[in-house]
């Protein structure tokens, strides 16, 4: 089957999306297909055209950037090529050239299949309104020419106003979770670094610094933890500097969180790659996912942490509240709320053997091989 996967940003650039995108395409590839990435140049460092795990990756020039999104003059002629060169036509949404690409595989008689990973929404703001209003009217074109739509969860489905409008062509699909074994040695280091004998217990939070994942909730519960246990650390993986968009959340935040890593009780790592984390998620004790809109759709790094072993405690959003409902690894905090955080994460802190679950059950149920497979299916049944 040749397949052809559409979305805005691609690796090196780093996202739960990107990440979704990536292990889906190498499974793909690894199944006997042959695939194509479709992305664009947003870094003019980036290569046009590249091999990587058995993908091939092409990147469309980008003339301007709006906000998070860019234009890239070329995309449509680029998109009517390769749509007409494929069996079938695989987009991730939010993505503004959607509807375009969506409506060539109606032209040539390609099923395109829609993964909506979530809803955007943009910071307050007059120009911030009008980018999220295109978006959304972007979006629901996307959703009226494609054949199918995927997203993770039914309960996500459910609490969308996008997706309710496409109840008939909807299909859950769980996201393909995968990481590699650490280095030898490497986990002893990192706990060694980050002196993890002696700062415990560790809470760990792996995100985008950015004002829709909830680092201020976390940030007020710490507190309430610190009174129980004062030698309690937060580890925070994920880029953290110069994150589009989120400047005046980063200046309002960094002066309280610099108290707290002059005391020990916050690192921040920066952005680990997959190995890096495969040494990070079995140093923590608990890991925190309090996500404050829809902008969360699932939180892949809760399954990543369960299948080191390591209970979650993620807010009460739709989706986000699902990996620990299905797996019982944790607590549900209410959303926005640094009382109810604190208090679950004390809970589960406080009895971990209760949050255990089974690891290598959920590695199965997330492995990208077996996530691929049922794409396979609903391709199948979309062709014939």
């Amino acid at each position: 089957m040749k397949i052809l996967t559409v979305l805005t940003y691609y690796r090196p650039h780093t996202s739960g999306l990107t990440i979704y995108a990536e292990r889906l395409a190498r499974a793909f590839a690894r199944r006997g297909h042959q695939v194509t990435v479709m992305t664009t140049q947003y870094d003019p460092s980036l290569l046009l055209e590249e091999d990587l795990d058995g993908v091939k990756i092409l990147r469309v020039p980008v003339a301007a950037r709006i906000s998070k999104g860019v234009i890239a003059p070329t995309f449509g002629l680029v998109a009517t090529k390769l749509v007409a060169q494929h069996d079938v036509v695989q987009m991730h949404l939010p993505q503004f050239d959607a509807p375009g690409v969506a409506l060539r595989g109606r032209l040539f008689g390609k099923p395109a299949v829609l993964t909506y990973h979530c809803d955007l929404l943009l910071p307050p703001g007059f120009f911030n309104r009008f980018v999220n209003a295109v978006v959304d009217f972007q979006n629901n074109m996307a959703g009226i020419l494609s054949n199918h739509i995927v997203t993770y969860t039914q309960d996500y489905a459910d609490n969308s106003p996008y997706l309710s409008h496409y109840a008939s062509k909807l299909t859950p699909i769980l996201p393909p979770v995968e990481l590699p074994d650490p280095l030898p040695g490497a986990v002893r280091a990192f706990a060694q670094e980050h002196h993890i004998q002696e700062r415990r217990p560790v809470i760990g939070m792996a995100a985008r610094f950015a004002a829709e994942k909830g680092v201020e909730v976390l940030l007020d519960a710490l507190p309430s933890i610190l009174k129980k246990y004062p030698k309690a650390q937060v580890l925070f993986a994920g880029t953290y500097q110069n994150v589009m968009g989120e400047q005046a959340y980063s200046d309002r935040l960094m002066p309280r969180i610099r108290e707290y890593e002059i005391g020990g009780h916050w690192t921040f790592l920066g952005n680990l790659d997959p190995v890096e984390m495969a040494a990070y998620y079995p140093s923590l004790d608990v890991l925190t996912v309090p996500s404050l809109n829809s902008t969360e759709a699932f939180g892949l790094v809760q399954i990543e942490a369960m299948m080191n072993g390591v209970p979650c405690v993620p807010s009460a959003l739709p989706g986000v509240r699902q990996p620990v409902l299905m797996h019982n690894m944790g607590r549900v905090a209410k959303i926005g709320d640094p009382a109810d955080l604190a208090a679950c994460l004390l809970e589960v802190l406080g009895e971990p053997e209760k949050y255990g679950g089974n690891a290598e059950a959920i590695k199965k149920t997330y492995n990208p091989d077996a996530i691929a497979a049922e794409y396979e299916k609903l391709f199948e049944r979309l062709m014939g």
